[in-house]
């Protein structure tokens, strides 16, 4: 009897009991439910009140602090404003340069010692009405050539040696007058100079160092000649370079280039000319050859009475061709750069008074020299290209099939390995710097139409390919995006031509500026020709206002508004020191990449 009313009590089918579970079960889901709409309203409202103010207080990671803008005493200068005058003239119609990236060494703007970053092309007024024959920048000094053939050097790295607090005195200072200078190449030690005579000659870069240690030191100048007339001649100390082997009959010396560590020197006939700066110039085969001719130190083993010394430099790729193969499981061999060069003083401006031609380009016509960090390259008459010396990142552009570090003998580089066989191609121009090198290559196809492409290869890594790529070793030639290939319409042939670039400047930290030709078939009224930038952007050397690097090339705008246009006129112009050169002058924007800077400076046409 008791179990049968416990199982009436406790039989789970009851309908009562089935009520009870469900309106309990119902009452916890309505529960849930209005626990899970509570917390995802308040989710929804965080992320409203998030995204608020994110969006009203936008951070950038490559823009300096706002407070620092309007402080000139803080390196920066202020950002995108009107009042920023970049064209190159002011207000009074007078010449002035353009700069941008770092001034830290105080290169791009000597007058300016508290600004150390110029984020936008500006108006530098050390410049105001002076054109130059040429212009060359360093790491921490820099030199160029007015409007008489005088140099003037300045910088951190030429003052270095002499303390003063003057302002005055860190403005560019004469060094080599009365020489009657075209050009002038820069390496880190020494600076080199061409005359319009086909003279070279090299110097200290740094002040301290370019006292005679006698008046009588002089190489190059005679007493018969009229230095003495020039007015403010300076007394410094240099040494003019003469080739080993005899030139021919008026053929002299018309270009220079020189890359970190060796220079090159190219004559009226074709003739290539090599000479090593330091005992490091034939580090990658660069040198174009092993053995130099230098002059004995002191108490060191001579050649007979003459007083000189034979040294090999030999690569180090040669010296120790295991090098990176195997570290730990062998003895490295020391790679010292040659023998018997304890006595050697490769940082006096004596330590090679010699240019040597390269044997293998013997009997070769060449139109054009270039050369990067540790890498050379000659365009000969007929449009072909040899490159030789250091090729860890391809840029000798041998190809993907070649993984030699080092190349130490002239080889040619083919162009044309992406193109059909019924194209022509020949190469116009080379220009390089650091580990960039670029072509610019004429290419005819069978139905007898003309493009130019720019070519680039080497270490990419910050976009200095210009292909929209970001590569640390690029081999095999690539175009360069947005000016390659480019046509405008000629009034004349009533036909489409191809835009030729101009000129590429490449620095040796990575970035590039190129000047389109769109002036010559212009119609009346245009003002200039296109500048275009790419590459590393660390220093704002780009002149963007911002340090994103640009992985193609890009039309640089002006802080003011409007495109930047490298403009061409005729201007009075006044030498650096400050007097009227001549009047009516025809002169032209030119653009040159340094260390982590731009400059923009009025080059005399035809110089």
């Amino acid at each position: 009897m008791l179990k049968t009313a416990a199982s009436r009590y406790l039989r789970p089918n009851k309908p009562y009991l089935r009520a009870v579970h469900t309106r309990r079960a119902v009452q916890q889901v309505r529960l849930d439910w209005a626990r899970s709409a509570v917390f995802a309203s308040a989710t929804a409202s965080a992320t409203a009140i998030l995204v608020w103010c994110v969006s009203n207080n936008v951070i950038h990671n490559d823009v300096v602090a706002p407070s620092s803008f309007p402080q000139r005493g803080s390196g920066e200068l202020e950002l995108l404003d009107s009042n920023i005058n970049s064209s190159g003239v002011d207000e009074n119609g007078f010449l002035q340069g353009v700069a941008w990236g770092s001034n830290k060494s105080h290169i791009i703007n000597p007058t300016e010692p508290k600004v150390n970053v110029v984020q936008y092309p500006t108006n530098v007024s050390w410049l105001e009405n002076i054109a130059l024959r040429d212009l060359a920048l360093h790491e921490r000094h820099a030199a160029c050539v007015d409007a008489r053939g005088d140099v003037y050097q300045w910088g951190d790295g030429f003052f270095s040696s002499v303390s003063t607090s003057e302002p005055e005195a860190r403005r560019p200072k004469p060094t080599l007058l009365g020489k009657d200078i075209v050009k002038v190449r820069v390496t880190d030690s020494k600076v080199y100079a061409l005359s319009a005579s086909g003279k070279i000659y090299v110097f200290a870069a740094n002040e301290g160092l370019q006292k005679p240690k006698s008046p009588s030191q002089h190489r190059g100048s005679s007493w018969w000649g009229f230095d003495w007339l020039w007015r403010g001649r300076t007394d410094i100390d240099f040494v003019e370079l003469f080739p080993c082997e005899k030139l021919k009959w008026r053929e002299r010396f018309t270009n220079i280039t020189a890359g970190r560590d060796h220079f090159l020197a190219l004559t009226s006939a074709g003739r290539v000319f090599t000479h090593p700066v330091n005992m490091n110039a034939n580090s990658h085969g660069q040198l174009g050859l092993r053995k130099v001719d230098l002059p004995a130190p002191s108490g060191s083993p001579s050649d007979g009475s003459s007083g000189r010394m034979t040294v090999e430099l030999i690569p180090k790729a040669i010296v120790d061709p295991y090098a990176k193969s195997s570290r730990f499981s062998r003895i490295r061999v020391s790679n010292g750069p040659a023998e018997n060069s304890d006595t050697i003083d490769d940082e006096t401006i004596r330590f090679c008074d010699s240019l040597f031609e390269i044997p293998a380009l013997k009997g070769i016509k060449v139109s054009q020299i270039a050369a990067g960090s540790r890498s050379t390259y000659v365009n000969t008459d007929a449009g072909r290209v040899l490159g030789w010396g250091a090729n860890e990142f391809g840029q000798l552009c041998l190809g993907s099939g070649i993984v030699l570090d080092a190349v130490t003998v002239p080889t040619e580089v083919i162009l044309t390995r992406n193109l059909p066989l019924d194209v022509k191609s020949k190469c116009l121009g080379i220009w390089a710097g650091g580990d960039l090198t670029f072509f610019v290559a004429e290419r005819i196809g069978s139905d007898a139409s003309r493009h130019i492409d720019v070519l680039s290869c080497g270490n990419g890594q910050w976009g200095g390919l210009g292909a929209n790529l970001y590569t640390t070793s690029q081999a095999n030639p690539v175009r360069v995006r947005n000016v390659s290939g480019l046509l405008e319409y000629d009034e004349r042939t009533r036909s489409l031509a191809p835009i030729v670039p101009e000129a590429i400047s490449v620095s040796p930290t990575g970035h590039a500026l190129l000047t389109l030709d769109t002036l010559s078939r212009a119609e009346p009224g245009f003002t200039g020709r296109d500048l275009l930038v790419w590459g590393l952007n660390y220093d704002f050397q780009l002149g963007t206002g911002k340090r994103k690097c640009l992985p193609a090339p890009t039309v640089l705008n002006r802080p003011e508004g409007g495109r930047f246009l490298l403009a061409r006129k005729t201007a009075t112009v006044k030498d650096m020191a400050g007097s009227v050169w001549r009047k009516k002058v025809g002169v032209e924007q030119r653009a040159i990449a340094g260390y982590g800077a731009s400059f923009i400076y009025w080059g005399i046409i035809g110089s």
